[in-house]
């Protein structure tokens, strides 16, 4: 017997023919994964060892779902339906219940581009997930949604859910890591002696800034260049800066 079958029988009916449509979805379009029969009860173990066998179930759900918001942008990401469509299974076969206890929400009005305005919802849940034996463990998710009618609190709770999902059960995506890819950065440019001469010759560089130009100017060994000073001689920069800093601050370098 298979997982509809065995959800059919629980429930006191009979799992619709493949292709009819049940609850306004065609029976065709979501396939459950075969994990063994669920007419056998459930090891009872504890709450931690249920989901961990949970988390050895659901190994990777990919960036699959595609979303395309325009100016908003474009990415792959994956959604509570494939997080649900994972772990569901997963749960009812090692007896695992996951609920939300808590939920505590946060709301305000945002307005958009177009001049409209948005109800913005952040949510907090606390789910607490039971295992086999009737033990239980708690862990928070948050969620932030927004929606021009009513939806933007289930809309938030879903995604406190996905989040919950993905999160608690370490699941990969599957995608390459991005520390994997190694890049050097380019040399920043260096910064030449004379364009230091309007800074160092205003009166309103302090004497800190000052210092710094001239630690500036040694680590990148430009020290000994020459620079028509504020008389209209030649100087070495350095001296300059010295001598200029020597007399912002009363003497005192």
């Amino acid at each position: 017997m298979g997982l509809r079958e065995n959800a059919a029988a629980a429930a006191g009916r009979t799992a619709p023919a493949e292709g009819q449509l049940a609850e306004g979805i065609a029976a065709s379009t979501f396939e459950e994964p075969d994990l063994g029969d669920l007419t056998k009860d459930a090891e009872v173990v504890s709450a931690v060892v249920a989901w961990s066998r949970v988390m050895g179930e659901v190994r990777a759900i990919g960036k699959n779902q595609r979303f395309d918001g325009g100016a908003a942008g474009r990415f792959n990401f994956r959604g509570v339906d494939l997080a649900l469509n994972a772990f569901g299974p997963a749960c009812r076969k090692h007896g695992v219940v996951v609920a939300p206890v808590a939920v505590e929400p946060q709301y305000r009005d945002i307005s958009t581009k177009g001049g409209g305005v948005k109800r913005e919802c952040t949510v907090l849940v606390t789910y607490r997930i039971f295992g086999p034996a009737g033990d239980h463990f708690d862990t928070q998710a948050a969620g932030e949604a927004s929606d021009t009618g009513g939806r933007s609190t289930p809309k938030a709770q879903s995604v406190a859910l996905r989040t919950l999902l993905l999160s608690a059960g370490l699941v990969p995506t599957e995608d390459r890591d991005a520390d994997a890819v190694e890049f050097e950065r380019a040399p920043s440019p260096v910064r030449p002696a004379s364009e230091y001469l309007d800074e160092i010759c205003n009166p309103h560089t302090s004497a800190g800034r000052l210092r710094q130009i001239h630690h500036e100017l040694s680590s990148t060994r430009q020290l000994g260049a020459l620079v028509t000073n504020e008389v209209g001689e030649e100087e070495r920069i350095g001296d300059m800066v010295v001598r200029i800093g020597k007399e912002r601050a009363g003497g005192v370098q």
